[in-house]
């Protein structure tokens, strides 16, 4: 099960006015514990005013190669108006601070083979997919990648040095496309807000389509939605999209309510241990376990980071919104315990499995 540890900061790094790149040293005997796949990501922990602030973020570094962990891991935070961590990581953290980190956890990952892959970001979606590019262009000599980032201007396009260095170390390997939608650009660039009459455009134009591996959309819940729909539009097949959203607008796609019962209980197993509990009026079941069991995994509570992802055992729940579980994984029992509510009167999760 996913665990917090406490890491030294060993540097911060500003990208852009309103970003940076913290770096975190693993000690020799956590190494193992965070080794991860490129794509993932990091809850990170601290109290403020007597309350705990969880924000999850992405390892921007690539995945080490040798098996035994990270000596470091590398990640970046972009501010967010009102945002209680990410004003604290552009404001106050300092090399020498300690912060609480969880273990790698996501699933929006690449497992580095020969083939041609591609992404469409915006804005801080880039943090994944430059460990996903990094990672896969090192271990694969035979793999390609595209990537068509989106970007308000070129000075608030965070990771802008590391995404030309790939590019000048594998200038055949790496097709980078930078869209600008509040700044012109050199003659035949693109520029604009990217949608999908213009995905489905420009994609074609760049690669060929039918043989993309896999496909990797990162960012704001409206671009990745448009990408999204721009490769269904081209007949690209559902298993090969691969979707992490940042920033969902309060009201996006809330489900609408089902009756609840009276009165329910949820049993969950958590690390080897399980536990049955009444669910209070509204309350979702991940809040319901938190009660009982603090130790319950979970970062954004907003049904987008997936770190609460449990298997639905028995039972029937809603879920007010999904944006971190993909089809296969729904259609497998799994649910987020932060946007479930119980329709049965006994549910069963495991956090487990």
């Amino acid at each position: 099960m996913a665990r917090f540890h406490t890491l030294p900061v060993t540097a911060v790094d500003r990208l852009t006015d309103d970003s940076v790149a913290v770096t975190l040293a693993v000690p020799e005997e956590l190494r193992e514990q965070y080794r991860h796949a490129p794509g993932q990501h990091l809850a990170l922990r601290r109290m403020a005013d007597g309350a705990e602030i969880r924000r999850t973020y992405s390892i921007c570094s690539p995945a080490p190669a040798d098996g035994t962990g990270p000596r470091t891991l590398r990640v970046g935070v972009r501010l967010v108006e009102g945002g209680a961590f990410s004003t604290y990581a552009m404001k106050e953290i300092n090399v020498g601070d300690e912060l609480e980190v969880m273990t790698p956890a996501g699933r929006f990952t690449l497992d580095p083979a020969p083939g041609l892959y591609a992404a469409v970001v915006g804005g801080s979606g880039i943090t994944p997919v430059l460990s996903i590019v990094s990672t896969l262009l090192d271990r694969a000599p035979k793999a390609r990648f595209c990537l068509v980032r989106s970007d308000r201007t070129a000075a608030s396009t965070m990771f802008l040095e590391e995404v030309a260095d790939l590019k000048d170390r594998y200038p055949e390997r790496f097709q980078l496309v930078t869209v600008l939608s509040r700044e012109e650009q050199q003659a035949g660039l693109p520029t604009g807000r990217l949608d999908q009459e213009r995905l489905t455009e420009l994609l074609p134009a760049l690669l060929p389509v039918a043989d993309v591996a896999g496909w990797f959309l990162c960012g704001p819940f409206g671009l990745v939605q448009e990408a999204e729909r721009a490769l269904r539009a081209l007949d690209v097949p559902r298993a090969r999209i691969h979707e992490e959203i940042f920033h969902v607008d309060a009201g996006a796609l809330v489900a609408p309510a089902a009756s609840a019962p009276a009165h329910s209980t949820v049993t969950a197993r958590l690390d080897g241990r399980g536990g049955t509990w009444p669910v209070q009026d509204g309350e979702s079941l991940l809040e319901t376990v938190l009660r009982n069991r603090p130790d319950a995994p979970y970062a954004c509570k907003g049904g987008v980071c997936g770190t609460c992802r449990a298997f639905l055992v028995s039972g029937e729940v809603r879920m007010d919104r999904n944006f971190a579980l993909e089809t296969e994984e729904t259609d497998a029992g799994y649910v987020l315990a932060c946007q479930s509510h119980p329709v049965t009167e006994r549910v069963e999760l495991d956090f487990d499995r």
